[in-house]
């Protein structure tokens, strides 16, 4: 039976390349014929159930064909080009790891500049290319906008903040030229090894349609979200393969497209989604920081520190449980967080069944990142989440939420979990929760309009009601309206009493741990391979074996100062190689201070390497420090550890995240184009090149601040390397003498 199935696969792979002429279908909305691609006939004769007639074209039909191959020539010539004289390229990584496969298949969403950016109907599309992007990691993605002005370097800020707003992961190019291809307006381009593009110019093309169009490129998922190239084996930590945008200085500002805002006025506690850097922060009416949901971009449930999520957006918090409800919008899910016990868990999709069956062993494996903790669904299902983004209460015990494009609506049953309905379309949308919607409108008309205006040009919105994007990003508080400020990247509370308009002083960032982005790679146990980390300072010492302390003096920019002492919770120490047992190091170690989940990780891994190994080989950190504020004068911070070591070679490796903002003694004129430029050569933008070093300095630009105001996060990276010579002998010549060794690392980050 398996040699009479596979034979029959010989069969239907060669009957199309036995039938002479091409194969052509017009799409339901395109104003040309295209040609098909070498695929079985009964596929390229049926859609949507339908049974379509074939049809044979004389030659002349193949001069289009020349036209569409320029337009997949043009995107060819410029893959190993970052930049060239009629395109640039956008959200790619270095490297251009990006398309290492560019024979298999591609999916790209393609149209002008000035349609892309701002319409609900390219927002329903982008979204049915991202779901495709998570559903076919082997498929390559991007999207291509066209259009005179995409040189400027004001328009590539706007698209830089149309990928942080959208989640876009895959790369953008942007081209001066333009193609009769795209004259109706934005379309899907499907083709393989650059031959034979299918155009779908129907934006309401339904995602089944396109998911069986992907699946006769023989595009095969595994199952797994990872990388094709870059993985040496499946052991990974899900938030090492986990894409995102492309945008590096971004990520280093304090908020990264902080969308939408709930509050706990009895508590006197509200919750910003931080999207873009996949947390909650809970803060008070002060701005002093409670704590903080989330570590990492992934799905995960458990505790805060270790919990993951990915973009999360509108949230609703609960007085009689003491929980807080969210949206994980890149995830579609909808997530619970209990406060008091400090969990996270998963409303929405359910799997409780699934999670009660599941042994030791397989909970175990997920931790590890050896097995995937996803359970969706194999196949499209119309009722399931997708991109949602808004989120209310319809009634006591079910939600209303609705997707970013407003083109979706769910009612979400909060005892079963279950979707009960399905709305489609704005119009029906309004009759089942307009009031609501209504209610949220009617607070942003107290906001001033240029304020207003701005904002609502980063969000989609519905053309008969163009503030109702907005609607999650502000809430009421103590007798003030707080909103989230987009472009400004900032929290803002407006005082009904007065009008008068302010910002948050935010504090106690130490509760914020260390970001993951800064981690580095865990190089004695897995190895990824292709990444090399950007070090401020490595410095090497030959000390003698024993206790080493070690104090980091580090000189911050020149023209910045700290927005508060740095806290330990923004520190994290690594230390490997020879060493012997600490005495009383559990006593150095006992802090209760809040950690960040990346030193968890990488201590529980230190862990379980080191324990594999001969007990001789471990090496002790010991914190000198009593307090949690590391001690700071002027523009300097003192970090200090300490190393016990034995004869060998010995790395200590400190990370930190330092939040500074300018300093308004040094720079007393109003340039705010000299203030970004600075904080651009802070955060070394010039890693993304000069077109990203212009568009970062563009987006600061756009949000009409004091941008010495703005607090963003340096990092720090320092590697010690330590050479212990053999250990001196005592008078007797048996005996060993262990000394104690005091170091001064001394680090400059001024640029």
């Amino acid at each position: 039976m398996a040699l009479r199935y596979r034979r029959f696969r010989e069969l239907s792979r060669l009957l199309p390349q036995i039938q002479s002429g091409d194969r052509y279908i017009q799409c339901s909305s395109a104003s040309k014929l295209v040609k098909l691609p070498s695929i079985p006939r009964v596929h390229a004769w049926e859609r949507n159930g339908t049974r379509m007639p074939q049809s044979r074209f004389s030659t002349t039909s193949e001069v289009n064909s020349t036209q569409e191959l320029d337009l997949l020539s043009f995107i060819k010539s410029s893959l190993d080009e970052p930049e060239g004289r009629c395109h640039c390229w956008l959200n790619r990584s270095k490297g251009k790891r990006d398309f290492q496969g560019r024979d298999g298949a591609f999916l790209v969403l393609a149209g002008r500049c000035e349609t892309i950016l701002t319409t609900c109907e390219s927002v329903m599309m982008l979204e049915k290319l991202k779901s495709l992007q998570q559903r076919y990691p082997q498929l390559h993605v991007m999207g291509f906008l066209s259009g005179s002005s995409v040189s400027l370097t004001a328009d590539r800020s706007h698209l830089t903040q149309y990928v942080m707003k959208e989640y876009v992961t895959f790369p953008v190019i942007l081209s001066n030229r333009t193609f009769p291809e795209m004259d109706n307006g934005a379309c899907y381009i499907l083709f393989k090894d650059f031959e034979s593009p299918v155009f779908y110019h129907e934006k309401d093309i339904d995602l089944t349609i396109l998911n069986k169009a992907v699946e006769e490129f023989h595009v095969q998922d595994d199952g797994r979200a990872r990388s094709r190239d870059n993985l040496k084996s499946t052991w990974a930590k899900q938030f090492e393969i986990i894409k995102e945008p492309y945008v590096h200085a971004l990520r280093n500002l304090l908020f990264n497209f902080p969308g939408c805002v709930s509050a706990d006025e009895i508590g006197n506690r509200l919750f910003l989604s931080d999207s873009s850097h996949h947390r909650i922060i809970v803060f008070d009416g002060n701005g002093k920081i409670l704590d903080c949901i989330g570590s990492s971009p992934g799905f995960e449930d458990g505790n805060f520190e270790s919990a993951k999520m990915v973009c999360p957006a509108s949230s609703i918090y609960d007085a009689t449980e003491d929980c807080l409800y969210f949206v994980d919008s890149e995830n579609h899910a909808i997530r619970k967080a209990d406060l008091g016990n400090r969990v996270l868990e998963t409303l929405y999709p359910n799997y409780d069944a699934s999670k009660k069956s599941n042994s030791i062993w397989t909970r175990i494996m997920i931790k590890l990142g050896l097995r995937s903790n996803d359970k969706r669904s194999e196949e499209f299902d119309v009722q399931s989440l997708m991109f949602p983004w808004y989120l209310m209460k319809s009634s006591e015990d079910s939600f209303s939420i609705i997707n970013r494009s407003f083109g979706t609506l769910w009612i979400l049953n909060l005892a079963s979990g279950d979707i009960e309905q399905v709305v489609k379309g704005f119009p029906k949308i309004v009759d089942v929760c307009g009031q609501q919607i209504m209610e949220k409108v009617s607070l942003l008309k107290q906001m001033p309009h240029d304020w207003l205006q701005q904002q609502t040009n980063t969000v989609c919105s519905p053309k008969s009601l163009p503030y109702a994007g907005l609607i999650s990003s502000l809430t009421t508080f103590q007798n003030h309206v707080i909103l989230c400020d987009m472009v400004g990247q900032q929290i803002l509370k407006l005082s009904e009493e007065s009008g008068v308009c302010s910002t948050f002083r935010f504090s106690n960032f130490g509760l914020l741990g260390l970001p993951y982005w800064l981690a580095s790679s865990l190089e004695r146990v897995y190895a990824v391979g292709g990444h090399q980390e950007e070090i401020d300072h490595q410095e090497c010492f030959s000390l003698l074996p024993g206790r080493i302390g070690i104090q980091l003096n580090v000189e911050i920019p020149v023209d910045t100062e700290f927005v508060e002492q740095l806290q330990e919770g923004c520190i994290w120490r690594q230390a490997r190689g020879a060493g012997t047992e600490v005495l009383g190091a559990e006593d150095a170690g006992g802090s209760s201070e809040k950690v960040g989940a990346a030193q968890q990780w990488y201590d529980e891994l230190d862990n379980l390497a080191f324990s594999l190994s001969a007990p001789e080989s471990e090496l002790n950190v010991v914190d000198d420090c009593t307090t949690s504020d590391m001690g700071f004068q002027d523009a300097k911070v003192h970090i200090d550890c300490a190393v016990n070591t034995s004869p060998g070679t010995s790395e200590v490796i400190v990370y930190a995240a330092l939040y500074l903002k300018l300093r308004k003694q040094e720079l007393l004129e109003d340039n705010q184009e000299k203030y970004a430029a600075r904080i651009a050569d802070i955060l070394n933008s010039e890693r993304s090149g000069k077109m990203g070093r212009d568009s970062f300095i563009q987006f600061l630009l756009k949000s009409n601040r004091d941008l010495r105001d703005l607090i963003f996060m340096k990092p720090l990276h320092v590697r010690v390397k330590l050479d212990c010579l053999d250990h001196p002998k005592a008078a007797n010549g048996k005996d060993i003498i262990l000394t104690d060794s005091n170091i001064e690392v001394n680090v400059s980050l001024s640029s």
